[in-house]
């Protein structure tokens, strides 16, 4: 037998886990204001880079991209080369990787506190990062592979089928997302509008839940978990039902999180029954996972490191379950757009995510460094901080989601709305946003017990850069695909598992998006509703740069409570001509479909200037700058090319007298505030804003007993 000597880079490993637990620490303490700033409007401090609609996607991007993201490449360039029994492909490709992994977090965090966005959740980064991505993204992927391709070991382990899968589908889903038009060299429009565009993003959204948060962490999971415990996956089979059900039934699920939305029924339907059958898949995995310990529970009671896992895994099985009974109508009517959502994220961010990688943390470094834990009591520390950190998180935006929901849907005797001010609602659960601050410090507090743990752990050890392992060469074989060994066969052929893999997860994308795209019927056209002018895209664009759609919807939904409060509620085809869409997944103020024309001006100024002016009491920061800044008017001929270019019917040669038009408009509102004792030049931002907030929902008729 000839044995072959090489060694494992983990050079490479090290340098994602130091940047796990530094951007773990950036997005954590970012999140962290974002609690307190949401009912101490006083600290965003007055400036545009630091208020609660800038950092919101900052702190997510961060956490799941920056945290989650290096903690995955970690995890997976330390795991597959010792299952592949062999080095990573190319160590030129790791370092790329990594570097340009890092680049892509520090232009995410200068650009979006810079308002520099797409607003669509999960995906604001603008189309030259979102290009630089797709090559990092290609050069991971190729590593990757190539590692696979050249193993020394027959067969592919679980964890491998995973982590392929992941690959294969975070690129086919970035590509789809991201097909935008640009319009300078950080402003673009994705080509899709209103429901499509929903459609697209929430195919999107949800699946970058489940193929960057989770598949590659499940493959994490098959490795690392077996490993601390020192015992065999539970089951083969098991894993085997685990992943290709999971796969091919979590890619048409995104349609749930537009449950009552101007979304087709079909699709609507088809989002839910997909949700539902996704549970046995989750919760295989799940079982699977804590299977594995049969027989080891004394062992998870000393370690520390199995206490995080089983934990994770726990978490996951409950986040899991949460996802498919959201996706029912009755529940989705009470706890979409609340906190309830919130609560049910960070059972997944936290829980699950962030877990598992203080496990696998507390696991690797000791190896890396040849060495053991430093000190296993400040890991069983920073546990239950953690633990209690989630529990206060959690427990507390669940009662305040339930508090919204109620409260928003509650009647007098009389049938007339209980609270019809949205504030009261505000108010009201205003304490469990204290506490919810105070559980995001207690487990915050726990990542700096981590991070002297595995700091004193490196210094009592020596890094091993280049692990020296050996292990015989491949041998190829000529087997035939016999009936009952066909997955043994494809664990042999990486290329067309990742092949297959491609085309389970293709199929429910292709059936939801061409009815949608090719059946015009599913989104019928409204004949009173026309492209916005130049001056409210401009102010559009505003509303998008300043993080609005991150507090308000703009989609009422056909309850009695919501059209009682709201208005009429929304049709598909008011949205034709919204590139993106901002229906939004929160309501942390009411929903502005229906806005225009509901206040006056004047009353629009005062309210950005000083919200609590005309909302005593109100939570919303100001935005006193839009005062003061101009407009950048030298935008709107591109704007207008670009938005006709997708198909917005803007005539040929408007841009060249677009301004014409935007300032006409402007003048007049501008008039009309000096008539109510506020001197505005035109050109200035508000004016902009206030054209768009005073045009949303006005394209329908609507009675004024609705639109009150």
């Amino acid at each position: 037998m000839n044995v072959e000597k090489f060694s494992y880079d983990n050079h490479i490993v090290k340098q994602f886990t130091i940047a796990t637990v530094l951007w773990g620490i950036v997005g954590m303490l970012v999140g962290l204001l974002l609690a307190f700033q949401i009912y101490l409007p006083e600290l965003n401090l007055g400036i545009p880079q630091t208020t609660f609609g800038r950092l919101r996607p900052l702190h997510t991007n961060a956490v799941i991209f920056a945290f989650v993201g290096n903690a995955m490449f970690a995890g997976i360039y330390y795991s597959l080369q010792r299952l592949c029994k062999a080095r990573m492909f190319n160590d030129l490709l790791s370092k790329i990787h990594f570097w340009g992994w890092q680049l892509i977090i520090v232009a995410a965090a200068l650009t979006l506190v810079m308002g520099i966005t797409t607003s669509k959740e999960y995906a604001e980064l603008e189309w030259p990062i979102d290009i630089l991505i797709a090559v990092i993204w290609v050069a991971f992927g190729i590593n990757m592979m190539g590692t696979i391709v050249k193993r020394r070991e027959k067969h592919m382990y679980v964890a491998i089928w995973f982590y392929i899968a992941t690959f294969v589908t975070v690129a086919v889903l970035h590509i789809v997302n991201s097909i935008e038009i640009p319009v300078s060299f950080l402003k673009s429009y994705p080509v899709y509008a209103g429901v499509q565009d929903a459609l697209v993003q929430w195919w999107y959204g949800h699946n970058a839940v489940a193929f960057f948060l989770t598949t590659p962490y499940l493959g994490l999971m098959y490795y690392y978990l077996p490993k601390a415990a020192n015992r065999p996956v539970y089951s083969y089979r098991l894993s085997i039902l685990h992943f290709w059900a999971l796969i091919f039934l979590y890619i048409w699920a995104g349609p749930h999180h537009l449950l009552y939305s101007a979304l087709p029924d079909w699709a609507q339907s088809l989002g839910t029954v997909f949700s539902i059958m996704l549970i046995a898949p989750s919760w295989g995995g799940m079982l699977n996972g804590l299977l594995t310990l049969r027989g080891a529970w004394d062992k998870v009671r000393d370690e520390p490191v199995l206490k995080f896992m089983v934990v994770a895994v726990t978490a996951y099985g409950m986040a899991t379950f949460e996802g498919p009974m959201l996706s029912l109508k009755s529940v989705n009517g009470l706890a979409h757009f609340t906190d309830w959502i919130i609560a049910h994220v960070h059972i997944g961010a936290l829980g699950w995510n962030g877990f598992l990688t203080f496990g696998m943390l507390y696991w690797l470094v000791p190896k890396m460094w040849g060495t053991t834990l430093y000190s296993k009591k400040l890991a069983t520390t920073h546990f239950w901080l953690g633990t209690l950190g989630i529990v206060v998180y959690a427990s507390s935006m669940y009662w305040a989601g339930l508090a919204q929901s109620l409260m928003w849907k509650q009647f007098t005797p009389l049938g007339i709305l209980q609270y019809p001010n949205f504030l009261e609602t505000v108010i009201q659960i205003v304490p469990m946003y204290i506490i919810r601050s105070i559980g995001g410090t207690i487990y915050f507090g726990g990542l700096f017990v981590m991070l002297y743990n595995l700091v004193k752990t490196a210094k009592q050890g020596s890094f091993i850069a280049n692990e020296e392992a050996e292990a015989p060469a491949l041998e190829k074989e000529n087997d035939k695909l016999r009936y009952g060994l066909i997955h043994r066969w494809l664990e042999k052929r990486p290329i067309k598992f990742a092949l297959l893999s491609t085309v389970v997860i293709f199929i429910g994308g292709v059936v939801e998006f061409i009815p949608t795209y090719l059946v015009k019927s599913n989104i019928p056209t409204i004949e009173s509703v026309k492209p916005y002018t130049p001056l409210e895209l401009q102010g559009r664009d505003l509303y998008i740069r300043e993080g609005c759609v991150g507090c308000h919807s703009q989609l009422v939904r056909p309850f009695r409570s919501e059209t009682e409060r709201y208005g009429e509620y929304s049709k598909a085809g008011e949205y034709v001509y919204d590139h993106p869409f901002l229906w939004g997944s929160k309501r942390t103020g009411p929903d502005l479909h229906r806005v225009g024309g509901k206040y006056s001006n004047i009353w629009h100024y005062l309210h950005m200037e000083n919200p609590r002016s005309m909302s005593p009491g109100s939570l919303m920061p100001s935005y006193a700058w839009l005062l003061e800044d101009d407009l950048n008017m030298e935008s709107t001929p591109s704007k207008i090319n670009a938005m006709r270019a997708i198909g917005v019917p803007y005539e040929e040669g408007y841009e060249e007298f677009a301004n014409d038009d935007l300032m006409k408009q402007a003048e007049a509102i501008s008039d009309d505030l000096l008539n109510n004792g506020a001197i505005v030049e035109p050109q200035k931002e508000i004016i902009a804003l206030i054209a768009y907030l005073q045009r949303l929902g006005t394209d329908i008729k609507v009675s004024p007993a609705q639109n009150k």
